[in-house]
Protein backbone atom coordinates (compact mmCIF):
# COMPACT_ATOMS: atom_id res chain seq x y z
CA UNK A 1 0.00 0.00 0.00
CA UNK A 2 1.63 3.63 -0.97
CA UNK A 3 1.45 6.42 1.64
CA UNK A 4 -1.07 8.08 -0.82
CA UNK A 5 -3.83 5.13 -0.43
CA UNK A 6 -2.52 4.86 3.08
CA UNK A 7 -3.31 8.60 3.96
CA UNK A 8 -6.85 8.22 2.02
CA UNK A 9 -7.62 5.11 4.61
CA UNK A 10 -6.75 6.75 7.38
CA UNK A 11 -8.92 9.90 6.37
CA UNK A 12 -11.93 8.10 5.47
CA UNK A 13 -10.99 6.06 9.22
CA UNK A 14 -11.19 9.13 11.39
CA UNK A 15 -14.14 11.21 9.21
CA UNK A 16 -16.24 8.11 10.38
CA UNK A 17 -14.58 6.95 13.82
CA UNK A 18 -15.68 10.66 14.66
CA UNK A 19 -19.15 10.21 12.84
CA UNK A 20 -18.76 13.10 10.35
CA UNK A 21 -20.11 13.12 6.80
CA UNK A 22 -18.25 14.28 3.65
CA UNK A 23 -20.45 17.54 4.08
CA UNK A 24 -19.27 18.05 7.61
CA UNK A 25 -15.84 19.41 5.71
CA UNK A 26 -18.17 21.96 3.97
CA UNK A 27 -16.19 24.87 4.86
CA UNK A 28 -12.78 23.82 4.29
CA UNK A 29 -13.75 21.46 1.06
CA UNK A 30 -15.93 19.78 -1.45
CA UNK A 31 -17.38 17.23 -1.01
CA UNK A 32 -15.94 15.74 -4.33
CA UNK A 33 -12.75 17.10 -3.46
CA UNK A 34 -12.76 14.59 0.02
CA UNK A 35 -14.35 11.91 -1.65
CA UNK A 36 -11.28 12.00 -3.95
CA UNK A 37 -8.79 12.14 -1.15
CA UNK A 38 -10.63 9.40 0.58
CA UNK A 39 -9.98 7.07 -3.10
CA UNK A 40 -6.66 8.20 -2.94
CA UNK A 41 -6.55 10.08 -6.60
CA UNK A 42 -5.22 13.28 -5.06
CA UNK A 43 -3.27 14.10 -2.53
CA UNK A 44 -3.86 17.31 0.06
CA UNK A 45 -1.57 20.23 0.57
CA UNK A 46 -0.39 20.10 4.29
CA UNK A 47 -2.21 23.35 4.44
CA UNK A 48 -5.60 21.47 3.26
CA UNK A 49 -4.68 18.42 5.47
CA UNK A 50 -4.35 21.25 8.43
CA UNK A 51 -7.70 22.43 7.74
CA UNK A 52 -9.30 18.67 7.65
CA UNK A 53 -8.20 17.78 10.65
CA UNK A 54 -9.41 20.82 12.78
CA UNK A 55 -12.98 19.35 11.99
CA UNK A 56 -11.72 16.22 12.55
CA UNK A 57 -10.67 17.39 15.88
CA UNK A 58 -7.39 16.06 15.58
CA UNK A 59 -3.18 17.17 15.24
CA UNK A 60 -2.37 16.62 11.26
CA UNK A 61 0.41 14.28 13.35
CA UNK A 62 -2.28 11.79 14.50
CA UNK A 63 -3.30 11.43 11.33
CA UNK A 64 -0.24 10.57 9.55
CA UNK A 65 0.72 8.19 12.26
CA UNK A 66 -2.16 6.40 11.56
CA UNK A 67 -1.45 6.61 7.69
CA UNK A 68 2.15 5.22 7.86
CA UNK A 69 1.31 3.27 11.37
CA UNK A 70 -1.29 1.49 10.52
CA UNK A 71 -4.51 0.40 13.10
CA UNK A 72 -1.73 -1.48 15.06
CA UNK A 73 -0.89 0.00 17.99
CA UNK A 74 2.55 -1.53 18.10
CA UNK A 75 3.14 -0.13 14.79
CA UNK A 76 1.76 3.35 15.63
CA UNK A 77 4.00 3.48 19.18
CA UNK A 78 7.18 1.92 17.18
CA UNK A 79 6.84 4.82 14.70
CA UNK A 80 5.99 7.49 17.14
CA UNK A 81 9.55 6.14 19.20
CA UNK A 82 11.49 6.76 15.91
CA UNK A 83 9.96 9.89 15.81
CA UNK A 84 10.83 10.92 18.99
CA UNK A 85 14.89 9.83 18.04
CA UNK A 86 14.82 11.30 15.22
CA UNK A 87 13.64 14.70 16.67
CA UNK A 88 15.79 14.58 18.94
CA UNK A 89 18.83 13.87 16.76
CA UNK A 90 17.90 16.95 14.58
CA UNK A 91 17.81 18.74 17.94
CA UNK A 92 20.97 17.88 18.66
CA UNK A 93 22.53 19.17 15.72
CA UNK A 94 21.89 22.38 15.60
Amino acid sequence: MTAQNSLATALKTVRKARGLSQEAFSDVSSRTYLSSLERGLKSPTLSKLNELCEVMNIHPLTLLTLAYGGNGQRNGDQLLARVQRELEEIRSEE
